[in-house]
């Protein structure tokens, strides 16, 4: 059986014995057999009670969405050998990729990334893990730390010292690392030392001193806050992630079972 929907083709299947005119919405859409739509929409009619449907929002062609009548899609499947997407994807839960994916722009990701390989990324992934809850002690705040957890956006360098005194930092410290926010924590090993920090060298390599004279042997770690993204904003007001003073695109939030971008 077919049907012509006015203006947009002829359609064939189960709901052949409905009648769809323009300009109404999908209320009691399976009580009247006769229902209107309110943009230019498409039924995929499994049953009466079973169905999804292709359509615009009614004012324009900018957004397309293919929903199910009753909860979510279980599957979206596109047997294709190539499925190109010619703009930014964001993807509001994980992302599990079975073979390679190719990203041509940039791919926002809230949820995990997961599968073999991903290549020929010429755009960017902004994934800062973090978490953004409700203030624990201050009424209509939040909180928002970065990994390591902390509310700085940091990376750090950890080692051991033997009868040495320099610690040489990473080369690429001297774009990645601001200077200023370099901190080091010295831990004595086999017996008490009297270690200090002499000296920060252009952000390169650190100078270890032994007050008691003595050779040195420890661990230490070294932490400096990135230079190439914003401050995070730790504390700020608001109810939700979306009231973030900063720029949120530079983030991935988990703030319980919701995402944000």
């Amino acid at each position: 059986m077919a049907f012509s929907f006015q203006n947009y083709g002829t359609f064939s299947g189960p709901g052949a014995q409905y009648t769809f005119r323009q300009n109404d919405d999908f209320t009691n859409i399976f009580e009247d057999p006769t229902f209107n739509l309110d943009d230019v929409s498409m039924v995929l009619l499994s049953t009466p009670s079973d169905y999804v449907y292709l359509h615009l929002d009614g004012t324009s062609t900018a957004n397309v969405t293919l929903e199910k009548n009753v909860g979510k899609i279980s599957q979206f499947f596109v047997d294709a050998t190539t499925s190109y997407f010619n703009g930014n994807v964001t993807i509001d839960q994980n992302l599990n990729v079975l073979g390679s994916a190719t990203i041509l722009g940039s791919l926002n990701v809230t949820g995990a990334i997961s599968g073999p390989t991903i290549t020929g990324l010429t755009g960017a992934i902004n994934n800062k893990k973090s978490f953004d809850i409700p203030h624990p002690t201050k009424e209509n705040h939040r909180l928002r730390y970065i990994c390591l957890e902390g509310p700085r956006a940091e990376v750090y360098l950890r080692g051991k010292l033997i009868n040495q005194s320099i610690i040489e930092l990473p080369d690429y410290w001297r774009e990645l690392v601001d200077a200023e926010t370099i901190g080091v924590t010295l831990t004595p090993v086999g017996s008490y030392q009297e270690l200090y920090v002499e000296k920060v060298e252009w952000g390169t390599h650190i100078t270890i001193k032994n007050s008691a004279g003595g050779a040195i042997n420890c661990t230490y770690v070294v932490y400096g806050e990135r230079k190439d993204t914003s401050r995070n904003i730790p504390e700020y007001e608001g109810t939700s992630p979306k009231d973030y003073p900063g720029d949120n695109r530079e983030y991935s939030i988990n703030s319980g079972n919701k995402t944000w971008t």
